[in-house]
C-alpha cells in the first residue's frame, strides 16, 4: 500500500538525491534562517535547484521545462508584455486551446497567477522551471532592459558633456574631481560585468589605445569587440575596478592583481583582475570564474569512451604523476578540479598548491603561492608531505625545483596532478627532462599524460545537417561518402547562440598512458617525436583524429578543429 506524500522532500528521498540527515539538516536551517527547505537544500549542495523543482513540479502534478532546452516561439513571447514577465518573474511557454501556460518558479504562488489573468485576460496555466533559469530566458528573449545596458550606457556617456581624464579622477579643465564612485560609473562598471556574464563570457578585456578604448567579451574561447567607451572615460573606468579589486588607485606604472566579489542575479562570481601599464594608459583584463563550471563530471568534458575508461584507471592508482598539458585557456583546471571533486571523499586528505586559487572546493584543502614571502610551489609540496596527504594538486611545473619536488611525492605514495605547458602530450616528458629532472625519475613517476584543447560545439537549436566543401573534405582525408554518412552538421546562427552557430565548448583530448616501452624511451633520452610515434603504435588517439571524430558526431565543425589542432604525418584517418 503506498503512503501518502507530505511534500517534494519525500521524492527527493525516495530518488535517493538526498539522505534523511541532509534534510534534516536542510529543514532545521530552514526553521532558523526563516527560509524555504528547497533553497536550504541548494544552499548546502546536497541537491541543484533542477533537483527541487523537478521533485515540485512532480508533487504538484505539473509540467517541469528547461527554458534552455526548449525554442519559444516569438509570437508566444509577444503575448507577454516584457514588464510584466519582469515584475513577476515569469515566462510565457505555450498556448494551449484558449489559454496561455508560463513558465513560474513558485507553484502556490496564486496572487501572480490571478494578476496574470487579469492582465492577460485569459486563462492561465503554470509549468515549473527554475527561477535563476527564468531570469536568464527572460533576458535572452526580451533582450536587456531598454537604457540598462552597457552598450545603451556608453552611448549615454557618449553624449554628456562631462570629461573624465587620464589622470583617474580629476576633470580635464582642473576643476572638481569625478567621484569614481558615482552612480553613472558605478552602474556602468556593474552592467560590463552583467552584461559578459549573460553572454556567458569567460573574461573581460579593457585596452586602451591612443585615441580609443577597446572592451572586449571572450565568448566561448573567441574575443568579441563591443561598443567603446570614449577615450576620457578610462580613467574613471580603471579607478572603479580598482577600488572594487582593493588596488593601489595611484598605482599607475607597476602591474597589479587582485579579486572582485560580485553577485549577478541569484550568482556568486569571482573576477580575477590583473592590471598592466602600457604605453597609452593602463590595460585591464577581469577574468570570470564561475563556480558552476566547476560542477562539470569527467564524464562530461568531451572525452571519446577509450580516454575515458584510461583516465578513470589512471586517478584511481593509489601513486604516481597525472600531467594535463595544452595552453592557458584550454580547460586544464576545469579536468583537473573535476578529477579531485571526484576523488573528494571524507577518507582521503586532498591538498593542493596554486598559483592563484582560482575557485574554492569544499573539503578540500587549498594553499595560494605568494612569492613575495618565499611561498613558492615547491616550498608548499615540502610542507605538504608533512600533512601526510592521499592526493596532491601542484598548480604547474614550472622549474626543475617544483618537478623533482612532485616526482619524490609521487615516489613515496602519493597521487600528484599538475599541468606543464607543452604543444601535446608526448612532449611533457621530455619538458621535464629539458627542465633538469634526470630521464629515469620522469620515467619511473609519470604514469599518464592528458593533452587537451577546447573546440566550440555546435549551437543546439540551429544546428543543422551540413557536408563541408570537397576540398576541405580532402584536407582532412573524409572521402565524401563517409561525409555524407555521417552526421556532419553545422550551427546556421540563432538567437541563442547570439548568432554564431556556437554555444559553449567542449575538449580534444589525446590521453597518452606511460607503457613499459615509452618510459624505455624516457629513460634513454629518446625525442618527443620518437615518444609520440610509440604513443600512437599503442592505441594514443590524437587531438586532431579525437577532433575529426567530434565532426563527423556534429558536435562541431572541420573549421573548428583546424583552429585548434594541427594535423601531424602520424594523423592517419581510418576507415571501414
Amino acid at each position: 500500500m503506498s503512503t501518502r506524500m507530505k511534500d517534494f522532500t519525500d521524492i527527493l528521498l525516495r530518488k535517493g538525491v538526498v539522505s534523511l540527515d541532509q534534510l534534516s539538516e536542510a529543514e532545521r536551517m530552514a526553521r532558523e534562517a526563516n527560509m524555504k527547505t528547497g533553497d536550504c537544500l541548494v544552499k548546502l549542495g546536497y541537491a541543484t535547484e533542477e533537483d527541487v523543482m523537478r521533485a515540485t513540479a512532480k508533487f504538484h502534478k505539473l509540467e517541469f521545462v528547461d527554458p534552455k532546452e526548449v525554442k519559444i516561439p516569438e509570437k508566444v513571447i509577444e503575448l507577454v508584455p516584457e514588464s510584466v514577465a519582469r515584475e513577476n518573474g515569469i515566462l510565457p511557454f505555450k498556448e494551449e486551446d484558449d489559454g496561455l501556460v508560463v513558465l513560474m518558479s513558485n507553484p502556490l504562488d496564486m496572487e501572480t497567477q490571478e494578476k496574470l489573468r487579469f492582465i492577460l485576460n485569459r486563462k492561465v496555466e503554470v509549468a515549473l522551471a527554475p527561477r535563476a533559469a527564468i531570469l536568464e530566458a527572460i533576458n535572452r528573449y526580451y533582450g536587456q532592459q531598454e537604457g540598462e545596458s552597457a552598450d545603451s550606457m556608453l552611448q549615454e556617456f557618449t553624449d554628456t558633456a562631462i570629461d573624465f581624464t587620464e589622470t583617474e579622477g580629476e576633470m580635464a579643465s582642473g576643476g572638481d574631481a569625478i567621484d569614481e564612485n558615482s552612480a553613472p560609473i558605478v552602474r556602468l562598471v556593474q552592467l560590463m560585468i552583467s552584461e559578459a556574464v549573460q553572454l556567458r563570457a569567460s573574461d573581460i578585456h579593457i585596452e586602451p589605445f591612443e585615441d580609443r578604448v577597446r572592451i572586449r567579451y571572450r565568448i566561448d574561447g573567441v574575443l568579441v569587440e563591443r561598443d567603446c567607451p570614449p577615450r576620457r572615460m578610462l580613467g574613471a573606468i580603471i579607478s572603479r575596478i580598482k577600488i572594487l579589486s582593493k588596488l593601489d588607485i595611484a598605482e599607475r606604472r607597476r602591474p597589479q592583481d587582485g579579486r572582485i566579489k560580485v553577485t549577478v542575479g541569484e550568482k556568486e562570481l569571482d573576477l580575477r583582475v590583473s592590471i598592466i601599464p602600457t604605453n597609452h594608459g593602463q590595460s585591464v583584463v577581469m577574468r570570470l570564474l564561475d563556480k558552476d563550471n566547476i560542477k562539470v563530471g569527467i564524464r562530461d568534458l568531451g572525452m571519446s569512451e577509450a580516454a575515458f575508461a584510461n583516465f578513470m584507471q589512471l586517478i584511481r592508482r593509489p601513486n604516481g604523476i597525472i600531467l594535463v598539458t595544452g595552453p592557458t585557456g584550454s580547460g586544464k583546471t576545469t579536468t583537473l578540479y573535476s578529477a579531485l571533486n571526484f576523488l573528494n571523499r571524507p577518507d582521503r586528505k586532498i591538498i593542493t598548491a596554486e598559483d592563484p586559487v582560482e575557485y574554492y572546493l569544499p573539503g578540500i584543502n587549498q594553499v595560494e603561492v605568494k612569492h613575495n614571502i618565499g611561498l613558492d610551489f615547491a616550498r608548499i609540496i615540502r610542507a605538504m608531505l608533512r600533512q601526510a596527504p592521499n592526493i596532491i594538486l601542484v598548480g604547474e611545473m614550472r622549474d626543475a625545483e617544483t618537478a623533482s619536488m612532485g616526482i619524490q611525492a609521487s615516489l613515496t605514495g602519493h597521487l600528484v596532478f599538475s599541468t606543464l605547458h607543452t604543444n601535446d602530450a608526448p612532449s611533457a616528458v621530455t619538458r621535464m627532462v629539458d627542465m633538469g629532472v634526470p630521464g629515469y625519475l620522469v620515467a619511473s613517476s609519470v604514469i599518464g599524460v592528458l593533452g587537451q584543447r577546447l573546440v566550440r560545439v555546435n549551437c543546439k537549436r540551429c544546428s543543422q545537417p551540413f557536408i563541408p566543401p570537397e576540398t576541405l573534405l580532402e584536407e582532412a582525408g573524409i572521402p565524401l561518402e563517409v561525409a555524407k554518412r555521417s552526421s556532419m552538421a553545422k550551427g546556421k546562427g540563432c538567437n541563442y547562440c547570439q548568432k554564431k552557430g556556437f554555444r559553449g565548448r567542449k575538449g580534444l583530448f589525446e590521453l597518452m598512458m606511460i607503457t613499459s616501452k615509452i618510459r624505455e624511451l624516457v629513460f634513454n633520452g629518446a625525442p618527443s617525436q620518437d615518444v609520440r610515434i610509440a604513443a600512437i603504435n599503442q592505441g594514443m588517439r590524437t587531438m586532431y583524429l579525437d577532433g575529426i571524430d567530434k565532426a563527423l558526431s556534429g558536435m562541431t565543425t572541420l573549421e573548428e578543429v583546424y583552429r585548434i589542432a594541427k594535423k601531424t604525418e602520424q594523423d592517419v584517418l581510418v576507415f571501414d
